[in-house]
C-alpha cells in the first residue's frame, strides 16, 4: 500500500540522517500495516542496535527469522544483538 511505502521511505531517510529513534517509529507504524514484511523489521532492529536496545533488536529478529529462515541480515543483526547483550552483561556491577 501507499501508506506503508511512505512511512518506510522516512523511516529510511530518518536513518541516514541518524535519527534512529524517530526511523524505529516509523517502522512501528509500518508494521501495523503489514507484519510480514521482513524489511521493517530488520531495520527496526538496525535502529534498536543503534539505540543500545539490544533485546528488541533480538526480538525483531527472531521475528524475521521465523517468517524467513535465511534472512542474512536478521542473523547478522542478531548476532549483534547478542554480543550487545553480553557486553552489558559483562559490564553490570555484582555479575
Amino acid at each position: 500500500t501507499e501508506k506503508f511505502k511512505r512511512l518506510k521511505n522516512e523511516g529510511n531517510d530518518f536513518v541516514k540522517m541518524g535519527e534512529y529513534e524517530e526511523a524505529a517509529n516509523k517502522y512501528s507504524e509500518c508494521m501495523k500495516l503489514n507484519t510480514e514484511e521482513c524489511t521493517v523489521y530488520t531495520n527496526r532492529a538496525l535502529c534498536y542496535l543503534k539505540l543500545n536496545k539490544y533485546e528488541e533488536a533480538k526480538r525483531d529478529c527472531d521475528h524475521v527469522l521465523q517468517i524467513e529462515d535465511s534472512n542474512i541480515k536478521a542473523f547478522y543483526r542478531r548476532a549483534l544483538a547478542y554480543k550487545g547483550l553480553q557486553v552489558r552483561k559483562k559490564n553490570m556491577p555484582g555479575i
